[in-house]
């Protein structure tokens, strides 16, 4: 059975319901402070590569294809 998955920002609060808590980025996000961020693991590797985050550059047009190559990313 799979858990519940919930989505949350670095910049949230911290919250006792969070449960297991996981960064996915590569870079570690300013102004946040490791203890602060109170997280269990932080996952670079599951992170889009910094060519296709470079490339999408949140540009809203451009998610669905960034969407396609992140899946492709993941399956490597």
């Amino acid at each position: 059975m799979m858990g519940e998955f919930k989505i949350k920002r670095i910049y949230e609060n911290p919250s006792e319901d969070d449960g297991y808590r996981v960064l996915v980025d590569r870079l570690w996000p300013r102004g946040v402070f490791k203890k602060a961020a109170n997280l269990d693991e932080w996952n670079k590797e599951v992170a889009p590569s910094p060519e296709l985050r470079k490339w999408f550059n949140h540009k809203e047009e451009r998610f669905k294809e960034f969407e396609s190559k992140y899946r492709e990313e993941l399956k490597d």
